[in-house]
């Protein structure tokens, strides 16, 4: 995989959820990755909420998380225009993310 990152942290408070700001938030994130020319953008997330947003395993692409317990859990992928299938690879976020906690 391409050596670059770029990170966010996001979700909606539980009391907000169902009320379309999070569904708002991903299709802006998605827009943004695609105009910037990223190929696919990889998450940590629920499995029920981002299918929707055409996010699957992230196995299923060939790509794995440098946290082996992640790969049949909450890791998934989604591909943008400039996908390319030779992405492949190992994903590792950038150091500050294993720090949130």
């Amino acid at each position: 995989m391409p050596q670059r990152s770029r990170s966010a942290r996001s979700g909606s408070p539980p009391d907000q959820q169902g009320a379309g700001a999070g569904a708002a938030l991903m299709h802006a994130v998605l827009g943004a990755a695609d105009a910037l020319g990223e190929s696919v953008v990889v998450l940590l997330g629920h499995l029920d909420f981002y299918p929707r947003f055409g996010f699957v395993p992230a196995a299923e692409l060939g790509i794995m998380p440098d946290v082996e317990a992640w790969a049949t859990t909450h890791f998934q992928a989604r591909t943008l225009s400039c996908y390319d299938a030779d992405t492949k690879g190992m994903f590792r976020y950038a150091p500050p993310f294993y720090e949130l906690g």
